[in-house]
């Protein structure tokens, strides 16, 4: 099994920007499709952007489209996601996912392996 480590959180003003990574040891990381999701306090864990074994393919949320992207270096075992124009709703605990699976998914409940999180605050 894969296990997987975020990094990258932290506080940033409104209108910032953060890039998170996500490292991935035990498997390689090109075995799985990646996912970003996020949850807020005393909310569910929301989907946010998912990108393929070969990143061939992205697919956002649209609370995050235009903003946010997802890439991946397989070579270094890492996806990432740069969030530019923060907003303070986009205050969570970030989480990236693995997918076994052959198709992409939305859905948290398809993804396998999952990280520990990391706090994202953005201050008004």
């Amino acid at each position: 099994q894969v296990q997987l480590v975020e990094s990258g959180g932290g506080l940033v003003q409104a209108g910032g920007s953060l890039r998170l990574s996500c490292l991935a040891s035990g498997r390689p990381l090109s075995s799985y499709s990646m996912g970003w999701f996020r949850q807020a306090p005393g909310k569910e864990r929301d989907f946010l952007a998912v990108i393929t074994r070969n990143s061939g393919t992205t697919y956002y949320a649209d609370s995050v489209k235009g903003r946010f992207t997802i890439s991946r270096d397989n070579a270094k075992n890492t996806v990432y996601l740069q969030m530019n124009s923060l907003k303070p709703e986009d205050t969570a605990v970030y989480y990236c996912a693995a997918d076994r699976g052959p198709l992409v998914s939305t859905t948290e409940y398809k993804y396998d392996y999952w990280g520990q999180g990391t706090q994202v605050t953005v201050s008004s």
